[in-house]
């Protein structure tokens, strides 16, 4: 049957959906694999194990693909020898590592002028300060890097062999002109890279290039990106809130706008011409999914549900503060620490499972609160899982 194909190259698995001409879902399927944590604050991938996700799970949607569409986890380093060879697992965007290259980052170009150019100010999870990191800590590996490449985008390049990338999705290098949507020749030089090892920036829309089959694959989008495109935010208006192991609320921007204090995150949209701004904590439904496993009771997420509506709003005092894996929005400090604060004897699981869900809706109030700075205001709301 002819059919569109997405494909997700998410942090826990890939997702493959096949949807008619019409938009109709026809199948779907998901192929999960692990994360790395060979260090404290360090989260790694093999990117052989999107690719054979990948393979799995187009096997098994089956269908005639007339298309294929790319997303994925946003700002997460591969990187490539010469003739496309991975040179070390890559580096995720959950990755804490790179603290001192971020101050390296905000000391050579100006954290003022970092946020005219980028939307951002230097934070451990996005990408150049990965470089850096390489650059310093493993100088035999960073010697040999012919191509970079973020994670989606080698799913693409085992598809197409075309090394490209969206404009969504660079933004969140930290080496990207997001007013000018093309990569910065200025963030280039003052931080020494070879622009050489950088992929074609793409409009989403455009075809990045083609299977062997001849099957064209767009450029497609970074995740939440993607996501605010599913659920209509494509223009200023409505706000999306994505609950996956981080938490998005995400705002249609008229023209590039950065926070000051780069609070929030401004990148380019899915959206030819299009920008937007977001806030992101690191630990949402991550949270939840952190003390359902260390209850240890086997217990599924609808009784934990259940046992936290027994308490009231509030829980007596208890505070659960969300920062299991440092925090972006608003505080932007990797060395962040979750809490919880208020404990009594009387507290019980229903009590944690209630404290950790207020504690992720204050933090995505955060986010919400610093977009109205912006100028956003909200008049309809969407939420999806992530």
């Amino acid at each position: 049957m002819t059919q569109l194909v997405g494909l997700d190259v998410g942090t826990t698995g890939v997702k493959a959906l096949a949807l008619s001409p019409e938009g109709d879902v026809l199948a779907r399927a998901e192929e999960s694999y692990d994360l790395s944590t060979p260090h404290p604050g360090w989260a790694e991938q093999d990117p052989e194990d999107w690719w054979r996700a990948a393979e799995r799970a187009l096997a098994a949607i089956g269908g005639q693909p007339i298309a294929i569409g790319l997303s994925g986890q946003m700002h997460g380093l591969v990187v490539l020898d010469d003739r496309d060879r991975v040179l070390r697992p890559a580096i995720l965007w959950n990755d804490q590592r790179t603290e001192a290259e971020c101050v390296e980052i905000e000391e050579r170009v100006g954290l003022t002028r970092l946020i005219q150019l980028t939307g951002n100010r230097a934070l451990t999870g996005f990408t150049a300060p990965k470089l850096l990191w390489l650059r310093r800590h493993e100088p035999d590996t960073y010697a040999r890097i012919a191509h970079v490449l973020l994670p989606k985008d080698y799913v693409r390049l085992r598809l197409t062999g075309e090394h490209a990338i969206d404009v969504a999705d660079a933004s969140g290098t930290l080496l990207f002109d997001v007013a000018g949507r093309r990569w910065s020749q200025e963030m280039l030089a003052a931080l020494e890279l070879d622009p050489a090892c950088l992929p074609r920036a793409l409009e989403s829309p455009e075809v990045s290039g083609e299977t062997a089959a001849g099957i064209p694959v767009a450029a497609g989008a970074g995740d939440q990106a993607a996501a605010a495109l599913g659920v209509g935010v494509d223009r200023p208006g409505p706000v999306s809130v994505v609950l996956g192991t981080s938490g998005v609320v995400f705002a249609a921007l008229p023209a590039f706008a950065a926070d000051p204090q780069a609070r929030v995150h401004a990148f380019c949209h899915a959206v030819p011409g299009g920008w937007h701004a977001m806030g992101v904590m690191l630990s949402a439904a991550g949270s939840l999914r952190w003390l359902r496993e260390a209850l240890g009771t086997g217990s599924g997420y609808d009784e934990l549900t259940a046992a936290a509506r027994e308490w009231a709003p509030g829980t007596e005092g208890l505070t659960f503060l969300p920062y299991l894996t440092g925090e972006r929005t608003p505080h932007a400090d990797p060395r962040a620490r979750a809490a919880f604060a208020g404990l009594m004897l009387r507290h019980d699981r229903g009590a944690l499972v209630r404290s950790v869900m207020e504690g992720v809706a204050y933090g995505l109030r955060d986010s919400l609160e610093l977009l109205r700075e912006l100028g956003v205001d909200p008049r309809a709301g969407h939420v999806s899982g992530g």
